[in-house]
């Protein structure tokens, strides 16, 4: 095993949310188009992900996977610290793959010469 190998699964997470960053800044889909109204809808979605894992981890439902792949850092039993960045991640892709598909869909609409 390698010293770099923990910090794998955290380091595609970074990379993929960079990827989020970028789409995000360059479409001002998101967080650079209302960067209020983004940390309100974000930090929600987050806890209520972070929630639900609290709710699937007490019923014996979620668990840690073992893999050398993840630090080992533990936010509480069976919460790994890669969690929290995958969940950001998640809903950064979710609220840009819904902004981007409805100003396509929009787009699209207009050129037809439709009405919403």
């Amino acid at each position: 095993m390698s010293a770099l190998e923990p910090f794998a699964y955290l380091a595609c997470l970074l990379f993929s949310m960079f990827g989020m960053l970028m789409l995000d800044w360059r479409h001002r889909l998101f967080w650079f188009a209302d960067p209020g109204r983004a940390a309100i809808v974000h930090s929600a979605g987050l806890a209520t992900f972070l929630v639900w894992d609290a709710f699937g981890i007490g019923f014996g439902v979620f668990f840690r996977g073992e893999t050398s792949y993840m630090t080992g850092l533990q936010l509480a039993p069976e919460l790994p610290v890669e969690e929290v960045f995958f969940l950001t991640f998640l809903c950064w892709l979710t609220m840009n793959v819904y902004t981007g598909s409805r100003r396509l869909l929009e787009h699209r609409r207009a050129r037809r010469g439709g009405t919403p």
